[in-house]
């Protein structure tokens, strides 16, 4: 189906239009609490920050905890800092504009030929996101309910699909029900960092003395930064945010931008406590007891022995939840990537069932699944660069952003995130290439 216009949301709900109605009503100043003054632009992040919990975390900060202890948080806390710059980045270009980055790379390139390059690696990317995803909620049904992986991955689509019909109802509904998701997964990890008592003199090691053992940690950073600055989630938030509430001023965008940064900033520090929460409850059980689960059912076996069936149960819950959302946020990130780049969309069911194709047949094929997981987080490492370059090539641009481009400072660290990622990559590559040979 060709179309030139976006379909999400397609239409306004009640809810959705009173949200923007308060949101016009606070950025004129008739709003004098604070809560009540954030709670309208709280939202988008969280939907994006579901990509950054998702099932490919698991399994890279499972397998660095139990192979490296807390040594690797650093890379996490690094990795999540840089996640939220990147992804204010992307909301403020949607908000400025009302364009999406998909559509500026499309204006930016001019050449079809290159929309479809930059297109198809997007798509690549989206795949190798929504199997890791897909494969995390499967074993999040076998975990918990001892279902076969395959009838979990179709429970998966299912219920994916069930939600992804809520953007249909307007963007409120599916902030709120992405949301809760995520506050699943934060009180799941609470529950599991109060169960395993950690070091925290470790810890605050781990965060703040920077080291790299051999170079299986340096894969696994990598993979740790793969799963969590998410090329997919660059390009949905400034989709999300392009059009939600609409300002005509640079006073009234100004202070859309501030509440705007308090929304990422909210949700990218939960998503990033989450994923160091996952490192830490591997170190303080699988490392401490020398330990090395093989893969992330292996993992929940192996907690019951150690902290009880209650950790293991929660275990399954906090990686269901995260599969389920993720997963619907990766479908609609995929919509986004293609309506922006090539102008033409497919039905939501059929992109589901597109993207789910690849995670079915390695179920069907018996390929390990963790391992799996792990190698697609390498891969959307690759990707970054793709999203991240042109999204500061526009932010810096002054005929773009007008007022809004990034200044000196800004641009110089979004050119080293940017820049240590790509030679992370290319280290990566190149290692690979001579183990080959």
């Amino acid at each position: 189906m060709k179309t030139t216009q976006r379909d999400l949301p397609v239409k306004r709900s009640t809810v959705d239009s009173w949200v923007i109605q308060r949101a016009k009503e606070i950025l004129e100043g008739k709003e004098p609490k604070i809560i009540n003054r954030l709670l309208p632009f709280i939202g988008p992040a969280f939907i994006t920050a579901i990509a950054y919990i998702d099932p490919g975390n698991y399994a890279t900060n499972i397998e660095s905890g139990s192979k490296f202890g807390y040594n690797l948080l650093w890379v996490v806390l690094l990795s999540n800092l840089m996640a939220m710059f990147v992804q204010w980045l992307s909301a403020k270009l949607g908000m400025i504009t009302g364009k999406n980055l998909p559509e500026w790379i499309r204006d930016w390139l001019n050449c079809p030929l290159l929309c479809y390059f930059y297109w198809i690696q997007a798509e690549v990317m989206a795949i190798a996101t929504d199997m890791a995803e897909f494969i995390g909620a499967a074993i999040g049904f076998k975990i918990l309910f001892g279902l076969p992986l395959i009838w979990g991955a179709l429970l998966t689509a299912t219920i994916t699909s069930l939600i992804l019909y809520l953007q249909k109802q307007g963007f409120r509904l599916l902030e709120i029900t992405v949301g809760s998701f995520v506050g699943i997964v934060a009180i799941c990890y609470l529950l599991e960092i109060f169960i395993a008592h950690p070091n925290s003199t470790a810890i605050l090691q781990g965060i703040l003395v920077p080291e790299l053992k051999s170079g299986d940690s340096l894969y696994l950073a990598a993979g740790i930064l793969g799963a969590t600055v998410m090329p997919h989630a660059i390009y949905l938030h400034s989709a999300l945010t392009q059009d939600r509430i609409v300002t005509t001023d640079s006073l009234s965008k100004k202070k859309l931008l501030q509440y705007s940064l308090v929304d990422v900033f909210l949700a990218m520090s939960i998503a990033g406590l989450i994923n160091m929460a996952m490192l830490i409850v591997s170190a303080a059980t699988f490392h401490q007891e020398n330990v090395s689960p093989n893969g992330l059912e292996a993992a929940y076996r192996t907690l019951i022995p150690i902290l009880g069936q209650f950790a293991s149960f929660v275990f399954g819950l906090s990686l269901l939840a995260s599969g389920i959302s993720s997963s619907t946020v990766g479908t609609l990130a995929g919509q986004i990537i293609m309506q922006g780049f090539i102008h033409f969309s497919f039905p939501l069911w059929f992109r589901r069932l597109f993207t789910m194709i690849p995670a079915i047949f390695a179920i069907l094929l018996g390929i390990d699944p963790t391992k799996l997981m792990i190698f697609s987080q390498v891969v959307l490492s690759f990707g970054i660069g793709f999203a991240l370059v042109p999204l500061l090539l526009i932010s810096q641009n002054k005929k773009v952003m007008d007022s809004f481009a990034l200044g000196p400072l800004s641009s110089l660290i979004g050119w080293a995130i940017a820049t240590c990622i790509i030679l992370l990559n290319l280290f990566l590559l190149v290692d690979s290439i001579l183990k080959i040979f």
